[in-house]
């Protein structure tokens, strides 16, 4: 039996925070501009400088963590099916603790992240071309080897050392009124908005128009399998968005917006141009909601981005 809860709530979040202090970065805090109005302008949480290059590594460390100090982390290791982010966090955690990560990846994971993974120790295996494909290999390996199954998104644990990060966010801006935060499965978004609710802050869920997981669930009332065709994909590619995802969108002040791939690429590259940030798509999806005008800030509304990851070939950049 796994040592953690089926849902998700504030306590775990800080429970969480707790257990990982000391072993990931806290976030730093930027005003995207200088306002000339005075009014509160927009942040940038620069969550892409967390070890591994994203928000991940908190949920791997919250989960790996947990089950060594519930004596339930075996020596075979650990396993996870990956986009390619969330692989490098478990590999990276795995290493720390000292034990073996078996992690599987689509064949179309970019190289970057590929490399980056056999770095950090990891046996990398490369199945079918979606999330999908390689989820089922995993499981199946879990089930032959023994090692311990971990999921990119789809865990409370991994929910909760994500949701962290709104913590140290809401630390740094106490009049903070809305996060926006890109959406994949589900994982960054079910502990934030959490930890949102529990501050009383807005949560805006971006997405790809063709990567809509957790739009789609929210139009349906449950999670549904949707397509999955973006240039986000690799990151925000879930074919259907987690319950926990789902449940907490409704306990939260969450909105939904959809953003085109024209747009998140456009973005990206102003926020190379404009900032010198150089981010992968998923973590442009986000701003690309304000840029885009997906969502609009009212008057004075203090509003933070999550840029949420940096596993990118910056060679396009400036094509």
């Amino acid at each position: 039996m796994e040592p953690h809860p089926t849902k998700l709530g504030y306590d775990d979040i800080e429970a969480a925070a707790e257990r990982i202090a000391g072993r990931v970065r806290p976030v730093a805090i930027a005003p995207a501009d200088a306002p000339d109005d005075g009014s509160p302008g927009i942040w940038l949480a620069l969550e892409f400088l967390q070890h591994t290059g994203t928000f991940k590594a908190r949920g791997a460390q919250n989960f790996l963590q947990t089950h060594r100090e519930a004596g339930s982390l075996p020596d075979s290791g650990v396993t996870i099916a990956s986009g390619g982010n969330a692989g490098m966090a478990c590999a990276w955690a795995a290493r720390s603790q000292r034990v073996p990560a078996t992690v599987f990846l689509p064949a179309t994971a970019p190289t970057v992240k590929v490399d980056k993974l056999r770095g950090y120790g990891a046996d990398v295996r490369l199945v079918g071309e979606q999330y999908a494909d390689a989820l089922a290999a995993c499981q199946a390996f879990a089930e032959s080897s023994g090692a311990l199954l971990s999921h990119a998104y789809d865990n409370p644990l991994i929910a909760a050392g994500a949701g962290t990060l709104l913590i140290e966010i809401h630390r740094q801006l106490p009049q903070l009124d809305t996060v926006v935060v890109a959406v994949g499965g589900g994982g960054l978004f079910a502990g934030i908005a959490t930890a949102a609710a529990h501050y009383g802050v807005r949560v805006v869920a971006v997405e790809p128009r063709n990567c809509r997981a957790l739009h789609a669930a929210l139009a349906a009332g449950t999670p549904v399998d949707v397509a999955v065709d973006s240039v986000a994909a690799d990151a925000l590619g879930a074919r259907r968005v987690t319950e926990l995802a789902l449940v907490a969108a409704h306990a939260a002040d969450s909105v939904s917006v959809l953003v085109s791939d024209e747009e998140i690429v456009a973005t990206r590259r102003a926020l190379w141009a404009e900032h010198r940030l150089a981010v992968e798509h998923a973590a442009a999806t986000a701003m690309a909601a304000l840029t885009s005008g997906a969502y609009r800030p009212a008057p004075g509304e203090r509003v933070c981005v999550v840029l949420c990851g940096a596993n990118t070939d910056p060679a396009d950049l400036t094509k």
